[in-house]
């Protein structure tokens, strides 16, 4: 499943820029299950990419869509009935077809019940956790948050788990890095998290190492906030910007502009 080359962080710089490449080339097709609030940021900021969103939860179709994907991503947001069944069946199809898939497990530092859950998911291997640090605190049964939390989880979870905040830390318990773009407004537009694991769902569809594709997609969406607010006046016009911003990256920007160390 996962393809592992021992990179200097100016290696991962020009894996990320070329997955980038390869994104707008091929468009993968992205099954997103995710909140309802999310839904639209997350889509556009897809299609900004270079990706294809399909983003049905009905339990009816999930399979089917999930069959044609290239990625899919599992988001606990809005966790109703219909979309645990969704999930169910969306990850017996990604077992079968050995579909690359990441997790957000939204909110489970507050939900026991949803943190149970995330912790039957976590049972199917998922190839990236991207989780803030009261997840992944929860999630692996501890009061509070450090990096070694984070690389112990991502060793017994047989995942890269990447750890969102102001920079984001990316780990598989073998391997570290630590992304540095971004913006203090992604973090005042609703969605813009989910948005960003869609993000690094649709660099798994395209580079087969998920250390890699995690800091690579980091590394884009924070570039894109750092363009869009330039221009920004607030929180609202952010959310646009952003999607402007995507849309007009390119691989020689993030190959110029990635921080990752």
């Amino acid at each position: 499943m996962m393809h592992e080359t021992p990179m200097t962080p100016a290696d991962m710089i020009v894996a990320a820029a070329d997955a980038f490449a390869t994104l707008r080339e091929r468009k993968p097709r992205v099954h997103v299950i995710t909140n309802s609030v999310a839904q639209p940021i997350t889509a556009n900021l897809l299609i900004a990419a270079g990706g294809i969103p399909s983003m049905t939860i009905s339990p009816e179709e999930v399979p089917d869509f999930v069959a044609r994907a290239d990625a899919l991503l599992v988001n606990l947001g809005t966790l109703d009935s219909e979309r645990r069944s969704a999930i169910g069946g969306a990850l017996d199809v990604a077992g079968d077809e050995g579909t690359p898939w990441v997790l957000d497990p939204v909110f489970v530092d507050i939900s026991s019940t949803r943190l149970a859950f995330a912790h039957e998911i976590l049972t199917r291997e998922p190839w990236i956790l991207r989780a803030n640090p009261g997840e992944v605190a929860a999630l692996a049964g501890e009061d509070g948050y450090e990096p070694v939390v984070a690389d112990r989880l991502a060793l017994e979870a047989v995942s890269t788990v990447l750890v969102t905040g102001a920079a984001d830390y990316a780990t598989n318990g073998s391997r570290h890095a630590r992304v540095e773009n971004g913006n203090p407004l992604l973090a005042q537009v609703t969605g813009t998290g989910c948005a960003g694991s869609a993000l690094t769902a649709a660099f798994l569809a395209v580079y087969n190492d998920p250390f890699v594709a995690a800091t690579g997609a980091a590394a884009v969406i924070g570039i894109a906030a750092e363009n869009a607010a330039q221009s920004a006046e607030g929180p609202g016009s952010f959310a646009w910007r952003l999607v402007d911003a995507l849309h007009a990256l390119s691989p020689a920007d993030i190959a110029r502009r990635a921080r990752i160390v």
